[in-house]
């Protein structure tokens, strides 16, 4: 059977929580097929359960930290006669404090998850997705790769830059051949994603209109990748912050994120 002759599914990694499992439900809504990726297995089973009445669900445990799992998952799904034709990267984690205070395996698995294995799993499913000339990639980067550089989480920022600026190239690339590739940008989200980090505590004092809810943010990520934007800044105020990032003065830009860095940032 050909790509184009079988039923395309998105396949989401990191998806057994926060924006992920919001992610998946989106597009559960919309009759989308799904392969849910996550270490968890519990969580993505429950999900599962959850979302199988409307949509088929393949449910793999996988790490990403693993060098040697994008391969294993790409051939597991085609051993399953599974055609992905859209791609959502969300998988990440955090990893607080000044960049000496973990050590190099935290820090070597952090740019495993968040840059090679996306990369890699782009490189793997892309091709099957121009073959049939319909894919979608949907990169989960964040409002902290838009801002400037402030002390603490030292790696995060730099990789959802990298992410943005791949996710544009990749964009241009392959939108002529029929994939849209998109970059989603959030800020403040309600996951469970500053519990795992330990920054609750910190980040509960930030403005309420800073937060969205991660069901809001997955909306408007699968209706950007859809219609073929390639980045979108979730929420008003997010959107506000990234355009003076980009057009106040340097100078004046770093010293305003750095004056309010330690209200969600860790550099202890």
């Amino acid at each position: 059977m050909t790509p184009t002759d079988l039923p395309g599914h998105a396949l989401i990694t990191g998806a057994s929580s926060g924006i992920g499992a919001a992610i998946a439900r989106e597009y559960a809504r919309r009759g989308k097929p799904l392969v849910l990726v996550a270490r968890r297995l519990e969580r993505l089973q429950a999900l599962a359960a959850e979302l199988s009445p409307r949509v088929p669900c393949v449910v793999i445990a996988a790490d990403l930290a693993d060098p040697a799992t994008p391969e294993r998952l790409f051939a597991e799904t085609r051993e399953r006669g599974l055609f992905v034709d859209t791609l959502v990267n969300n998988a990440g984690f955090g990893t607080p404090g000044r960049y000496l205070s973990a050590d190099w395996k935290t820090h070597a698995d952090f740019l495993q998850v968040l840059m090679t294995s996306v990369a890699q799993l782009t490189h793997l499913y892309l091709p099957g997705m121009e073959a049939a000339k319909h894919g979608r990639i949907l990169n989960v980067a964040s409002l902290a790769g838009l801002v400037p550089a402030s002390a603490g989480h030292t790696l995060y920022g730099a990789t959802k830059l990298w992410l943005i600026r791949f996710s544009e190239t990749l964009d241009q690339e392959c939108r002529d051949r029929g994939v849209f590739v998109t970059a989603v940008c959030p800020g403040m989200t309600y996951t469970e994603f500053h519990d795992v980090n330990g920054m609750r505590e910190k980040v509960n004092k930030l403005p309420k209109g800073l937060w969205l809810g991660s069901e809001q943010v997955a909306k408007l990520a699968v209706d950007a990748v859809e219609a073929g934007k390639p980045r979108i800044v979730t929420g008003k105020a997010n959107r506000v912050i990234a355009a003076l990032s980009k057009y106040l003065p340097d100078s004046l830009a770093r010293a305003l994120i750095g004056s309010r860095s330690k209200d969600f940032r860790d550099a202890d």
